[in-house]
């Protein structure tokens, strides 16, 4: 269906005015204030509420009623102070290039970058995915991110200049992008790939338990250029607004379903820990989702 440019622009300009709105006041104001209008106007209107709901049913039917509420809230919360932080530029860029990096892959990730050995860094949308970029700029670590446009081209133009202005190197998922993206692999450096989106045609792996198909793309990669696989996670801490880079263990090296899956396990223990951070509306497990409600 053609996309309306009119409604892409009166939502554009929406997401701008909220964004102008928030930028005004001190960032320390800026990140819980923009958490809140996610959380209390957007999600409801947006049906986000329902769809974090669903989810939470088709694989945590175990959470009580009271813990579903608190999702319900908490997690567009999270959405809300993540996209306001992109945007805010060296107010969040210093608070990222001071969070430490720690977790039982990061000896590995060091000794890798100074073999010169090409590098995959998996994670996913939980707490601030972004965080690891900056931090790792830190070190000399330039991790090239790989990002789907969005369908709306007049907010995923400034959506991916903040990035950028964040740490580059950035390419868009499309041809060219990924040209760019491999290149930057072969040629032994970093790269950082979101896996926790679902894939029409990708495997048939498991998050939660449940069938969640998943890109093999990193994994292929990684086979192809003996590159280091390594989960890395920007949790945010309990003010609300810092972080830890948690760096888990690599991941070895076998074949692109195994791998595959061993990078969804990581993802799932760390989502467990911190519910409340994962982009619980996403429709992740579509069509198996879509089948139990039919």
């Amino acid at each position: 269906m053609k996309r309306s440019v009119m409604r892409d622009r009166a939502v554009n300009a929406a997401i701008r005015s909220v964004l102008a709105l928030a930028m005004a006041v001190p960032y320390r104001t800026r990140v819980p204030m923009m958490g809140w209008i996610v959380s209390r106007i957007v999600a409801p209107l947006a049906g986000w509420s329902r769809r974090v709901e669903a989810n939470l049913a088709h694989v945590r039917p175990d959470l009580d009623a009271a813990e579903v509420r608190r999702l319900k809230r908490a997690v567009p919360d999270n959405a809300g102070r993540t996209l306001i932080e992109i945007y805010s530029g060296e107010p969040f860029r210093a608070r990222a290039r001071n969070t430490p990096l720690a977790g039982p892959g990061l000896d590995a990730l060091r000794a890798a970058r100074a073999e010169g050995r090409p590098v995959i860094m998996v994670t996913g949308h939980l707490g601030n995915y972004d965080v690891p970029r900056i931090a790792l700029a830190q070190e000399g670590i330039a991790l090239a991110a790989l990002y789907r446009e969005m369908r709306n081209p007049y907010f995923n133009a400034h959506y991916a200049e903040a990035m950028r202005g964040n740490a580059e190197p950035i390419f868009p998922a499309n041809r060219r992008g990924l040209l760019g993206f491999v290149n930057h692999l072969r040629q032994g450096g970093a790269v950082g790939i979101l896996i926790d989106v679902f894939a029409g045609n990708g495997a048939p792996v498991t998050f939660f338990s449940k069938t969640a198909p998943t890109a093999t793309s990193a994994a292929e990669w990684a086979l192809k250029y003996d590159a280091l696989v390594v989960p890395v996670y920007g949790i945010r801490q309990p003010n609300g607004l810092d972080f830890e880079i948690l760096i888990d263990a690599p991941v070895p090296l076998s074949d692109p379903l195994t791998l595959t899956q061993a990078l969804n396990d990581s993802l799932e223990r760390v989502v467990r820990t911190h519910m409340e951070q994962w982009f619980w509306i996403h429709r992740r497990w579509k069509p198996e989702l879509r089948a139990a409600q039919d």
